[in-house]
């Protein structure tokens, strides 16, 4: 195939490339800036199929392969407000730092109000140099980042994992046994002899709350005699406490809820106390994640002890492999633990 013109070269891509070469978009990135991960006969076909095409890297894109940021980007799409009362966050970055730190790397954090913001970011750190490669969290269906990650040729590791039909191909991830964690906290309430079950969720755009759904669904098949709902939040106290009195306010309202984070089961509470009911009197409040919230609220609330800083911090691990000697990981923890407190009892008998 004849070389192409000069401003046909601008216009190859990574793709083009992997699909010429007869390999993954994540082997050519690797093979292209000069990073370990690739055999020297994979290297030596995807730099023929480069030549092939015309494809020659920028300026940038040279340096990349020589030079070390040390340092690794995340770009969160949260406003502050909400990072300073969720405890997941402020855990995870903890993890993510205690591994950097051990390996003389630093963290750069950048927050958007919109997600179409962070490949924008991805680029402008790729083409300055500021990041040798990212950490990436909240997937989402559809999610353009790891497409684009690789095209752009900068490593990445994904906290959570991705789900059938999703490609993380190029990346590392850390993932977590959601089946296990929702089969735990349903059996543990089936125990208690509670058969109205309703969940408040995440938001359902999120790749992570779709994977609960399907746990939490799998988790009532299994058991039999339960009758599940869910109602899906933004994660915040105030959404929290709307899908509470939504579900509290129906004709047979649920004898236990289950949140998806401990901010919301705290603040079912006040709910709880606004419409005169009590916990665990008149339903029962679990928590995913369990943090010193779900433990200085009276009553203490039942709650999965998760691990994210240990997840959070193996994915940075992970990724600081990638850098140093090439590859990919990918672990999936066992189930978070339950630790049952005072916010669950055997709910009361219904009288007709």
């Amino acid at each position: 195939m004849a070389a192409a013109s000069g401003d046909q070269h601008a216009r190859v891509t990574i793709r083009q490339v992997a699909v010429h070469a007869g390999v993954s978009e994540a082997a050519v990135s690797y093979a292209l800036n000069g990073r370990p991960g690739v055999s020297e006969q994979t290297r030596a076909r995807v730099l023929a199929a480069a030549r092939e095409l015309g494809w020659a890297p920028n300026i940038a894109a040279r340096s990349l392969g020589t030079a070390r940021a040390n340092a690794v980007g995340m770009v969160l799409v949260r406003p502050p407000r909400v990072m300073v009362v969720d405890s997941f966050f402020t855990q995870m970055l903890s993890g993510v730092e205690a591994e950097l730190n051990r390996n003389d790397v630093a963290l750069v954090l950048h927050l958007v109000d919109d997600f179409a913001e962070t490949i924008d970011v991805y680029r402008r750190w790729y083409a300055g140099r500021h990041v040798d490669g990212v950490i990436l969290t909240d997937l989402r269906h559809g999610d353009p980042r790891p497409a684009a990650l690789r095209e752009i040729g900068l490593p990445a590791a994904v906290i959570g994992g991705g789900s059938e039909g999703f490609d993380l191909s190029g990346l590392s991830s850390v993932d977590a046994d959601v089946t296990g964690t929702a089969q735990g906290i349903m059996s543990y309430l089936r125990a208690l002899r509670h058969r109205d079950i309703a969940r408040v969720a995440g938001p359902q755009e999120l790749l992570h709350t779709t994977k609960r759904d399907a746990a939490y669904q799998a988790a009532v098949d299994s058991l039999g005699e339960i009758r599940y709902r869910s109602i899906d939040t933004n994660y915040s106290a105030a959404d929290g406490m709307r899908a509470t009195r939504e579900l509290l306010s129906l004709a047979e309202p649920p004898t236990a809820l289950v949140f998806d984070n401990d901010v919301m089961a705290a603040a079912s509470l006040k709910v709880a106390h606004e419409m005169g009911l009590s916990v665990p009197g008149d339903f029962s409040v679990v928590a995913w994640d369990d943090s010193d919230l779900c433990q200085i609220t009276v009553p203490e609330i039942t709650a999965v002890v998760q691990v994210p800083a240990l997840q959070a911090e193996l994915t940075a691990r992970a990724l600081v492999t990638t850098l140093t000697s090439g590859g990919e990981t990918h672990l999936t923890l066992p189930p978070g633990t339950l630790t049952a407190r005072q916010s669950t009892r055997p709910p009361r008998p219904r009288h007709p």
